[in-house]
């Protein structure tokens, strides 16, 4: 495929609570954003190489959002453990705690936290695949 990048993007209703968790919390960089764009507010997060990215975007008037589920993962390969941990304690001074994965290779090795939205995220302390 000749993409020359990938973005992930999701809608939110709490847009200022989760630049916080993923840009203070989690230490992603914030690689592009804009204000009052046709009615949305957004932000473009993501590791150094903005190439593969996040965008969280959200409209003046509220919306329904879908729910996710235990199994709705993002993961991040933390092949240091040490730094892996610092970013959960992180997390968890700003009041987002540890919780159960549905899978249990989750827990084998990585951290569940669920975002302001409530999607889980996985700290995985392995170089990756």
């Amino acid at each position: 495929m000749p993409a020359v990048q990938f973005r992930i993007a999701r809608p939110t209703n709490q847009l200022d609570k989760l630049i916080s968790f993923y840009e203070k919390g989690l230490g992603l960089k914030r690689v592009g954003e804009f204000w009052n764009h046709e009615g949305y507010d957004g932000i473009m997060i993501g590791l150094p190489d903005s190439q593969y990215h996040l965008e969280f975007t959200q409209s003046k008037e509220k919306m329904e959002l879908p729910q996710p589920t235990k199994e709705h993962l993002l993961v991040f390969y933390v092949g240091d453990r040490l730094e892996r941990d610092n970013i959960a304690e992180r997390l968890a001074a700003y009041g987002y705690m540890e919780t159960e994965p549905e899978n249990p290779y989750w827990g084998r090795g990585g951290v569940t936290i669920e975002d302001p939205d409530g999607w889980p995220i996985v700290l995985m302390n392995t170089p990756g695949i």
